[in-house]
């Protein structure tokens, strides 16, 4: 029987045993009287069980997978069991593809990674194109995140004068949530024939994703006096669903320009509370782009939402094909693609180029 690459796993990435003890630690404290006394701890204490278990449960799997064949190829190969041996071939491609998954996520073992984050959508230059572009993307991710259990709560959306959204916050929640959201960072292109012109003129639009980690406590400090806070009703075009009192809040940090606004709750203290929090990680991102000069290359100014700072197109028109600038991974399958159903594809080919420490393309 042959050796297959995935056959044996390092765990240089993930360090099983450090995990496997964090995890009996997180289940102790599970275990404890009171320990549901404080929902929002208790609530983050479930959610590192979750990033734990998912990375060393896929792991002790196969190497339960691979200890189990391995005695039975030995038992097969002294016995000349033919039809055995021919059995276990069948199984090695699943393995490898199970090896394969375990590789891709030892991959998010930045410190953020395993984080909960704030995932926001900007419409740009186009109009009312880029803001129906705006409104697609919103689809693709949020039956991504369907598709793959992660919450997510829209804590604000500013609609657009015509269609689609200019701009929308989510906050995302999920193993490695902000790992693998991270990756999706950048300018979107859409090229289609507009269903806005009359003419039927082929139209680029650009929309632009951030991403920020939500942190456990505020990793910055911040200075009242370099804050500008305004309320303002809540609500969107108009009629029943307008609140009649101030209770959306926007933060802007006058120093760096930041912006951040939530208007998701009845509640004006909540509202300032979550808005204090994505500025937070929004501040927080900034700093490790001045300290590490990599992720400044990552995840840096995203500059005008034109041309030039693409990072995946969508062409509708005149033939279809979604392509990742910075990978030159691709599909022909546009319609999967924008229903969320291929994403993770892109995701994993970006995860493993950095991982490889190839050079990404910007």
């Amino acid at each position: 029987m042959r050796r297959r690459p995935g056959w044996y796993i390092s765990g240089s990435g993930f360090d099983i045993a450090g995990k496997q003890q964090q995890r009996q630690e997180l289940e102790g404290r599970m275990s404890r009287p009171g320990f549901w006394d404080n929902q929002e701890t208790a609530q983050k204490v479930i959610g590192q069980l979750t990033a734990v278990r998912s990375v060393i449960e896929p792991v002790e799997k196969v190497a339960a997978a691979v200890k189990d064949l391995r005695e039975l190829f030995e038992l097969a190969a002294e016995e000349k069991d033919a039809a055995t041996l021919a059995s276990i071939e069948k199984e090695l491609p699943g393995v490898d593809q199970q090896c394969e998954k375990i590789e891709i996520a030892g991959t998010l073992n930045r410190p953020d990674d395993p984080r909960n984050c704030f995932f926001s959508i900007h419409a740009g230059a186009g109009g009312t194109e880029s803001c129906d572009w705006a409104s697609m993307l919103l689809r693709m991710y949020t039956r991504y995140f369907d598709r793959n259990k992660y919450k997510y709560e829209e804590l604000d959306l500013t609609p657009g004068e015509e269609a689609g959204i200019r701009s929308v916050t989510l906050k995302v929640s999920g193993a490695f949530a902000f790992g693998r959201l991270s990756c999706e960072m950048g300018v979107h292109r859409l090229v289609r024939i507009s269903p806005f012109d009359a003419a039927k003129r082929r139209h680029t639009s650009f929309t632009a994703v951030d991403v920020a980690p939500e942190q456990d406590d505020f990793a910055i400090e911040i200075d009242e006096d370099d804050l500008r806070i305004d309320y303002y009703r809540a609500g969107g075009a108009g009629g029943q669903h307008v609140n009649k009192t101030s209770s959306a809040v926007r933060i802007t940090h006058l120093p760096t320009g930041i912006v951040v606004q939530c208007q998701n709750d009845r509640s004006q203290h909540k509202n300032k509370a979550e808005a204090f929090r994505m500025l937070n990680a929004k501040l927080y991102m900034l700093e490790q782009q001045k300290r590490d000069a990599d992720l400044a290359k990552m995840y840096g100014n995203k500059g005008e939402i034109a041309w030039g700072y693409q990072i995946r197109s969508y062409v509708l028109q005149p033939y279809q094909l979604v392509k990742d600038h910075r990978t030159d991974f691709q599909t022909g399958n546009v319609e999967a693609m924008l229903d969320g159903e291929l994403l993770d594809d892109f995701i994993e080919s970006f995860l493993k180029q950095r991982s490889r420490g190839a050079e990404v393309k910007k």
